[in-house]
C-alpha cells in the first residue's frame, strides 16, 4: 500500500522547510522512526523520522528545495498495514510535529545514512572489480549511470559524502572530489572549512603562493546571474531569512532606546581568576558574559518592568516571573538566539554550564527549535569580536537586551588617582512602550553595580 508523507510542521507555525539532505534512497527499505532526511526551517535544522515502516517508493522533492508544510515529500510501499497513518492535514490546520522522535543508530551510536542514489548494485551480479586505493592526485572517474530502477542489494553501496547545497556547489566551483575529503563537521558533515582547506592543499602541492588573498577562495556564481563575476548572489532563506524578518518587524514595531553605561569591572575578573582554581568550578568555562548574564537575572528581580512583552491583540502587558535568558549566538548558518529556560533558578556554575552548551550546540547546528522560542530577555556578547559597544535591536517579543563590550585594560580613576583597570561598556536597549528612560537606566545600573562589585549582590533585594 502506498502512503504520502508529508512535510510536518516543525514547531512555531513555521510555514516552509528546506530539504538539506535525503538519508534513503528511492527502493531502500526503511524502519519506522529511521531518518529519512534532514531539513532546514527559518530557526533550525531538523530530523525527520519516518512515520512508516516499508520500502521508499518515491522522492517528490530533491535536495536543496524549498518545501511548503503539508507537500508530499516522500511515498512508501508500506509492508505492516496496521501501522498508524497520519492523518491528511485540513485546510488552515497543521499537521502533528515529529521533532522528538528518535533516530535509529548504527551500531557505533550515530544515525544511519543513505546510500548514493543511483549507485545500488545492479539486479544482475558482475565480476567485482580488483581493489585499489584512491589516488588524492588522481582525476575522479566519471559516475556511473543511474540505473532504470533501484534494487534493494546487500551488496555494499558509496555512500554520498554528506554536506550541504552551498558547500557542495563550491566544492564544485573549486574542482574538488567532496568524495576525497574527511567532514569535520557533526556527524562527518562536510563544512566549507573542509572544502577550503583542501584547496589550498591543492595550492601548495601545485607550488601555486598562497597568500592573504587567495587564504579564503571566492565563490564563483553561474554566468547568468553574475555577468563577469564580479558579483554574488545568495538566496536568501534559512536563518538568514528568519533574522531578517524578525528584526525588520522588531525595528519597526517596538520603540526602541538604548542607554550605555561604562564598567569598572576589574573585582569581576579578579573573581573569575579565583572560581577558576576552585574545584567545583574544574572544566567550567567562566567569562564575563556568565557573570554578565548572572547579573541580569539579580537585576531582573528590583525591575520587573524589563522581563515582560507587549500584548497588542489583547491590550495587554505581560510580566514574566521566570527568566528565559536568550545568549546571541553567532554560526556558520547565521545569528540565533537560543535561551536558557528558566535561568534565575541557575547558580553561577549551573549559568556557566548551560551557555558553554549553548554556544557548542548553536555552532554545530544542532540547536532545538523549542530553544529558540520562548526568550523574555537577551544578551550580546558583541565583545567577543573586539567591539566596545552597540545598540542592538531587540529579539522580537522582549522588552530588553543587553549588550556586553570587550574588557579591556585602561586609565581610569581609582581611590582618588589614575590607575590601569579593567573597564567594559554595557549597553540596553529596550522596549519604549514598556520601560521608560528612568526604569531602564535604574535595570542597567544595577547590573553595573553588580560587575563592578560582586558583593553588591548581597545588598540586593
Amino acid at each position: 500500500m502506498i502512503r504520502e508523507f508529508r512535510l510536518p510542521d516543525l514547531g512555531e507555525g513555521l510555514t516552509e522547510s528546506e530539504i538539506l539532505s535525503w538519508r534513503v534512497a528511492e527502493g531502500q527499505l526503511v524502519t519506522l522512526n529511521q531518518v529519512i532526511a534532514e531539513v532546514e526551517t527559518a530557526k533550525a535544522v531538523v530530523e525527520l523520522p519516518s512515520p512508516f515502516e516499508g520500502v521508499v517508493a518515491r522522492l517528490h522533492e530533491a535536495e536543496g528545495t524549498v518545501v511548503e508544510v503539508g507537500k508530499p515529500i516522500i511515498s512508501f510501499d508500506v509492508i505492516d498495514t496496521d501501522v498508524p497513518v497520519p492523518a491528511e492535514p485540513e485546510p488552515q490546520r497543521r499537521q502533528p510535529t515529529l521533532v522528538g522522535y528518535g533516530a535509529e543508530p548504527d551500531r557505533a551510536g550515530r544515525p544511519a545514512r543513505r546510500a548514493r542514489r543511483g549507485l545500488a548494485a545492479p539486479a544482475e551480479p558482475t565480476p567485482p572489480a580488483p581493489a585499489r586505493a584512491p589516488s588524492p592526485a588522481a582525476a575522479p572517474a566519471p559516475a556511473a549511470a543511474p540505473a532504470p530502477a533501484a534494487v534493494i542489494t546487500d551488496a555494499p553501496v558509496r555512500e554520498r559524502p554528506r554536506s550541504t547545497p552551498p558547500v557542495r556547489k563550491l566544492a564544485r566551483d573549486l574542482g574538488i572530489d567532496l568524495a576525497l575529503l574527511t567532514g569535520t563537521g557533526p556527524q562527518g558533515r562536510i563544512l566549507r572549512a573542509d572544502v577550503e582547506a583542501a584547496r589550498l592543499a591543492d595550492r601548495g602541492r601545485s607550488g601555486e603562493s598562497v597568500t592573504a588573498e587567495t587564504a579564503v577562495p571566492p565563490v564563483v556564481a553561474d554566468a547568468p546571474h553574475l555577468g563577469q563575476g564580479r558579483e554574488e548572489r545568495i538566496p536568501i532563506a534559512g536563518i538568514r531569512k528568519h533574522t531578517a524578518a524578525a528584526m525588520v518587524s522588531s525595528a519597526f514595531t517596538a520603540p526602541h532606546a538604548t542607554v550605555f553605561l561604562t564598567v569598572d569591572v576589574t573585582a569581576s575578573m579578579q573573581l573569575l581568576e579565583k572560581l577558576r582554581s576552585r574545584k567545583e568550578y574544574d572544566g567550567v568555562r567562566l567569562t564575563p558574559l556568565v557573570l554578565a548574564a548572572k547579573a541580569v537575572c539579580l537585576a531582573l528581580r528590583r525591575h520587573p518592568e524589563l522581563n515582560a512583552r507587549w500584548d497588542e491583540p489583547a491590550r495587554e502587558i505581560v510580566r514574566y516571573r521566570y527568566v528565559n535568558l536568550g545568549i546571541a549566538a553567532a554560526t556558520p548558518r547565521g545569528l540565533m538566539v537560543p535561551n536558557i529556560k528558566d535561568a534565575q533558578d541557575l547558580g553561577l556554575r549551573e549559568l556557566a554550564l548551560a551557555i558553554s552548551d549553548l554556544a557548542r550546540t548553536a555552532r554545530e547546528g544542532r540547536t532545538p527549535p523549542a530553544a529558540l522560542s520562548g526568550g523574555t530577555v537577551s544578551i550580546s556578547n558583541v565583545g567577543v569580536f573586539g567591539v566596545d559597544a552597540g545598540t542592538p535591536i531587540l529579539n522580537p517579543g522582549e522588552a530588553a537586551i543587553l549588550a556586553l563590550g570587550a574588557v579591556r585594560s585602561q586609565p581610569w580613576e581609582y581611590e582618588g588617582g589614575i590607575a590601569l583597570r579593567q573597564v567594559t561598556t554595557l549597553s540596553l536597549s529596550f522596549d519604549h512602550r514598556l520601560v521608560d528612560g528612568a526604569e531602564g537606566a535604574a535595570f542597567l545600573r544595577d547590573i553595573g553595580d553588580v560587575l563592578a562589585e560582586p558583593a553588591m549582590v548581597l545588598a540586593m533585594d
